[in-house]
Parts: structure tokens; C-alpha cells; sequence
């Protein structure tokens, strides 16, 4: 431990931890022997982190945060996995996070400057993006992959091995089953699509062509003739040198366990 280093002495750090300059432990905290926390780390106070679990630099956590704790999958039988966490990311009160299993490859993973907002909870075998925020109490199901920039709104639950594509946009107590399209938006119990996330493309500065291309490539891939897979050729066509469209495209094509998330109405846009 360096001499910048700053515990708590109500806090139980094991010595086999690895805690990088400038860490900062409050009160009651609990950390295990395999857990390393990168510079600049801080543990506000009542924070439990156990398991194999690797903390970026610049972390904020808050009070009652359980993080690498044994997966919640009645299959796990104590191997050996990890939970990676990147750097900058604030994980507020009661947030949970678990290592991965046998069965999704061993690690759970989040990217950087993540925000996890009271009560959410990340399942074993998850891949999170940078920039992602997750609301108060969004459950994401074991085996999910969210991309960049992704926004899920409070209480949002995401079925298992379900993806949600880079600058989607989650609405608040939806209930998704189905893998969200990249730049999209979900409502709904079960969750539908219900058009592009509009203002997040605006605020993230994709220029004004940039975004009448994207919903002319959205109107034309959930129009109402022909097939999904001939709509995506139609696509593909027409927008073949468009980055963001094949973005979507790809996401489409690499298409995991679940079904895609469709419009209600194929109007909306």
C-alpha cells in the first residue's frame, strides 16, 4: 500500500488487495484479497467488493454497492471468473454487479465513465460499453451486451442474452426482450421499437444529413414489404458507404439468441 493510499479504520481491507495511488476508502467497506482498485479510487462508505474484481482508476462508489460477489446463476459451481470495470465509472447506492460464468465465458465487463444508478444490477457474463448510464433499478439479465452510449431508463428490465445496440435508448419500466437496434428507441412492456433516438444523435453532434439518412434507412428496414433479410439488402443498396447505417446493419446480421425489437407501427420514424 503507498502512503497516499487512505482507509478507514472501520474498514476491512484484505493485504493481498491491490489498491493503486491515491485510493480513498471510507467507512465499513469490505474489500477481498483478489479485488484491485486503480488510482484515485473511492469507496464512499458500506461498499462490498469481493471475487476476482478489477476496478479502473477514477471509480466512485457509493454506500451498499455489492460488487463481484458470486454470480446469481444456480449453475455457477465456484469457478474461477472475473468482473472488469473500467475507468471513471460512479456506481451509486445498492448497485450490484457479478463476476461471470462457465457458461458466458468467465468475465463480466464495463467499460468506461459508465454511470450505474441506485439499486441497478449488471448479471454475470455481461458486456457494457463506454458511456453507458443505467437509471435507478435497471436489471439487466445475465449474458447482455449493451453498446456504447446507451441510455437505459429507470426500472428497465432486460431479458437475458438480449443486446442493446450502441446510442439506443431504453424507456423507463420497459420490459425488453428483444435485441434493440443501434441509434433506436424501446417502450413498452413487452418493449417495441418506437422510432431513433432522436436526442441523442443531436447531442452527440451527428450532423443534420447524417440523421435523415439514418431514419430514411430506418423507414426502409422496418417498412412493411418483403422480408427482414431483403429490407437489409435493399439497405445495404442504397446506404453501402454510410457508416452509421452499417453499424445497424452488422448489429442485424450478427443476430444472437433473441429476435429483433420491431415497430408496432411501421410508420414510426
Amino acid at each position: 500500500m503507498n502512503q497516499s493510499t487512505q482507509i478507514h479504520p472501520m474498514s476491512v481491507v484484505d493485504p493481498s488487495a491491490k489498491l493503486g495511488t491515491g485510493v480513498v476508502i471510507g467507512p465499513f467497506c469490505t474489500v477481498g484479497p483478489d479485488v484491485e482498485l486503480g488510482d484515485g479510487s473511492e469507496l464512499v462508505s458500506q461498499v462490498s467488493i469481493s471475487g476476482r474484481t478489477n476496478i479502473g482508476p477514477g471509480a466512485r462508489i457509493f454506500p451498499f454497492a455489492s460488487i463481484g460477489h458470486i454470480p446469481q446463476d444456480l449453475k455457477f459451481h465456484g469457478e474461477e471468473s472475473t468482473l472488469e470495470i473500467g475507468a471513471k465509472c460512479t456506481i451509486r447506492e445498492g448497485v450490484t454487479m457479478n463476476p461471470g460464468t462457465e457458461g458466458g465465458g468467465l468475465v463480466t465487463r464495463v467499460g468506461d465513465r459508465c454511470t450505474f444508478l441506485a439499486n441497478s444490477h449488471v448479471a454475470h457474463d455481461c458486456i457494457i460499453g463506454n458511456d453507458v448510464i443505467f437509471s435507478n433499478n435497471v436489471m439487466l439479465a445475465g449474458h447482455c451486451q449493451v453498446g456504447d452510449f446507451a441510455i437505459l431508463g429507470g426500472g428497465a428490465a432486460v431479458h437475458q442474452f438480449c443486446r442493446i445496440g450502441a446510442h439506443a435508448f431504453i424507456g423507463g419500466l420497459s420490459g425488453v426482450e428483444n435485441d434493440v437496434i443501434p441509434y433506436g428507441i424501446a417502450l413498452g412492456n413487452r418493449a417495441h421499437l418506437a422510432g431513433l433516438n432522436m436526442v441523442g444523435l443531436k447531442r452527440r453532434g451527428f450532423s443534420r444529413e447524417a440523421i435523415q439518412d439514418i431514419r430514411r434507412a430506418y423507414r426502409l428496414l422496418f417498412a412493411e414489404e418483403g422480408t427482414l433479410q431483403e429490407r437489409i439488402e435493399d439497405v445495404q443498396n442504397n446506404f453501402a458507404n454510410d457508416p452509421i447505417v452499417v453499424e445497424i446493419l452488422d448489429f442485424l446480421r450478427a443476430s444472437g439468441t433473441r429476435s429483433v425489437c420491431t415497430p408496432r407501427d411501421s410508420k414510426a420514424a
